[in-house]
């Protein structure tokens, strides 16, 4: 099921006692061994990429527009929602600060890519930051974590509906109401998702989408339903999909593992995720496919995680996950397998309704 891209003879010898508890190697030695150019954001080298895709949509625009035929439509939509979801990955480095140096810029720019998708920045930002100290654990993580069979099992309809059954389009409900077992709003100040001193930014960030949301309201009174759909909620919808699509696949394997309580720590948690290969997309939505590398050092700007994760593969070893497989073939594996974990232990694993005993 996964491929690991570094010969046998070339994986660090691990000693036995260590693969119950500790890694055999240290976030020192992984840092140690990616080149410290990996982690100096380029301002010009990252705008080049926000243009870049700001321009692509420009274009896709003007050429719905002259050709307004539904022929062309779902070609848009597509093309659109897979732009805006590039667009995102843009933000999604400015919420990590790897887009430049500069915070302003990082905060300016994160608004610009992620209000025209209405997702609320600073919202999305802190939350997501969340998931990143707390990749892998069971108890903390925020996005994605795995429920316990007994929580399955209390789960009402609309909840599995949402998280088992219409997975690609769960973004928006956990924007409002985060995941299961958490409460809290990604646009109320108050969320217990945020810190008083946040305030201030997760007001700016909701004021934004308030903005955006009432810019659509006058063009669709102006123009009616019909222009809203197609020239903004069908490539909004495709948006969704790949974002929840991307989200899902990163972090819903069967042998990817789950930690609680002391047995987890930083880097075991980071590893409990995986590498994907989205092809002609690689690309087009920035590399986000690289995701160990990611998860251990987030503060890496994406056009030098490739580089990052050749440098830690020999480091990692067994423990660098990678699958080569169609993205339609792991998406519906997971899909089927993944449903819950064990109530009890650590290091476990998903299980599914149909096979427990995964």
């Amino acid at each position: 099921m996964q491929v690991y891209s570094i010969p046998s003879d070339s994986l660090p010898v691990v000693d036995p006692s260590l693969q119950s508890g500790e890694l055999p190697f240290t976030l020192k030695d992984v840092r140690s061994a990616i080149p410290d150019s990996c982690f100096v954001p380029s301002t010009w080298r990252s705008l080049s990429y926000f243009f870049l895709d700001l321009g692509i949509l420009a274009g896709l625009y003007a050429l719905a527009a002259y050709l307004d035929s539904w022929w062309f439509y779902p070609i848009f939509w597509f093309a659109q929602g897979t732009m805006f979801w590039a667009l995102f990955v843009v933000g999604h480095d400015c919420g990590h600060g790897s887009f430049s140096k500069h915070k302003w810029l990082n905060n300016l720019v994160g608004h610009l890519s992620h209000t025209p998708i209405l997702v609320p920045f600073h919202g999305w930002r802190i939350s997501h930051r969340t998931h990143h100290a707390n990749t892998g654990n069971i108890e903390t993580d925020e996005s994605w974590y795995p429920v316990t069979e007994s929580q399955y099992e209390q789960m009402g309809y609309v909840e599995k509906l949402a998280r088992f059954y219409l997975p690609l389009l769960a973004y928006p409900l956990y924007l409002f109401r985060r995941s299961p077992g958490k409460q809290g709003s990604h646009f109320m100040p108050s969320s217990p998702i945020f810190k008083p001193s946040e305030r201030n930014g997760v007001i700016t960030s909701t004021v934004c989408l308030i903005l955006m949301i009432g810019f659509l309201s006058v063009l669709t009174y102006q123009h009616g339903l019909l222009f809203l759909v197609k020239y903004y909620l069908m490539g909004y919808v495709g948006f969704v999909v790949w974002l929840d699509l991307v989200t899902f696949l990163h972090h819903t394997e069967d042998d990817i593992p789950w930690y609680r309580g002391d047995d987890w720590y930083f880097l075991k948690g980071a590893l409990s995720t995986i590498d994907r290969d989205y092809g002609i997309f690689n690309p087009i939505h920035h590399d986000i496919g690289t995701h160990v590398a990611h998860h251990i050092f987030s503060n890496m700007p994406h056009y030098h995680l490739k580089t990052a994760t050749e440098a830690i593969k020999p480091v990692l070893g067994g423990y660098y996950r990678k699958s080569s497989e169609p993205i339609w073939k792991g998406f519906f594996r997971s899909y089927l397998a993944c449903h819950f974990v064990s109530d009890n232990g650590s290091k476990i694993y998903y299980q599914s309704p149909t096979n427990p005993q995964n």
